[in-house]
């Protein structure tokens, strides 16, 4: 049997794995990202990995079918070249062709981090079986990948697919890309998180404590995109608030979304996502009710990814 390796490239880890033809994960590794070296240090540090992996599982090169990549930044896949990557060193680094010298094998393919993960989800998880399926993540931003017919929409320079950064608001937040009023300033951890806060202060100059307040002990550093949540279960009217104004925008990005794509199946991950089916009850009412398709029978499925962490190495696996 051939088997393929998949590396997760994080900002603060580098998660390589072997996965068989059925995208079965076999084993897996990992080890701290050195954010601080240099790229082709990155670039050697994968392929000591991956040298461990092997032996770890008695295989060797000869065994391996191919070699993905998942990637944090703008990836253009054409030239295997990482063009920027926000939280590690590389500038218009030539990944692809560093690896395939240092490990001496010629097929390996990187991609962006997001869009690997989609792909993952498509082949194995929640839209494991469909034509087309969208997959967004909740995380520090949010992140997306577009897969038809089992392949990647990846555009040109590997840039499409930046759903994070369509605008939901006009003249709205200011988002880390510099615009005004995008999915991800409303839509990410940091901006739940800061939501939560306000929130919490408004009531309370209102002269209304809530439940949240004596959860995160008074300190506001302590909150984190489950605080509202786990709150508003308990019927806290201020963090129901939170929520359902979190729910409001998240709904309008993913409508948004599928007006564009009109997918079989779009997916929800990151870590946001972890709220499952209670998450999904509170924006897809917002979203059958908003979406362009409303009266067609066959509408978008909207699930929670089901792969969690090793969807960027089941991706990375399938490019």
């Amino acid at each position: 049997m051939k088997y393929s390796i998949g590396i997760d490239l994080g900002g603060t880890k580098c998660a390589v794995g072997l996965v068989d033809a059925n995208y079965n994960i076999i084993d897996k590794i990992s080890a701290p990202t050195n954010r601080e070296g240099s790229s082709e240090g990155i670039a050697n540090d994968i392929c000591a990995l991956i040298r461990s992996l092997l032996e770890k599982n008695g295989k060797a090169l000869e065994d391996i079918e191919k070699i993905g990549v998942a990637v944090p930044g703008a990836v253009d896949v054409s030239g295997g070249e990482v063009i920027y990557s926000c939280n590690l060193p590389f500038r218009f680094f030539p990944l692809e062709k560093s690896l395939k010298s240092k490990l001496n094998f010629k097929n390996i393919k990187i991609a962006n981090d997001a869009n690997a993960a989609a792909l993952g989800e498509a082949v194995a998880g929640a839209a494991k079986g469909t034509y087309s399926s969208v997959m967004i993540t909740l995380g520090t931003g949010v992140g997306g990948g577009v897969v038809i017919d089992g392949k990647l929409l990846v555009g040109k320079n590997g840039a499409a697919a930046e759903l994070g950064h369509i605008v939901i608001e006009e003249n709205g937040k200011e988002c880390s890309c510099t615009r005004h009023g995008c999915f991800e300033a409303y839509c990410g951890a940091p901006a739940l998180k800061k939501l939560t806060e306000e929130k919490i202060k408004e009531a309370l100059a209102r002269g209304v404590r809530s439940a949240m307040l004596d959860e995160i002990e008074g300190d506001f550093a302590k909150i984190t995109t489950k605080t509202a949540f786990e709150a508003s279960k308990t019927g806290d009217a201020t963090a129901l608030n939170v929520v359902r104004e979190y729910a409001k925008y998240l709904a309008c990005g993913i409508t948004n979304i599928i007006n564009i794509f009109h997918p079989d199946v779009l997916t929800i991950g990151g870590g946001i996502s972890g709220q499952g089916d209670y998450l999904l009850k509170l924006i897809v009412p917002i979203i059958e009710r908003e979406q362009y398709t409303r009266d067609y029978e066959n509408k978008t499925e909207i699930k929670i990814a089901t792969l969690g962490n090793d969807a960027g190495i089941i991706g990375a696996a399938a490019l």
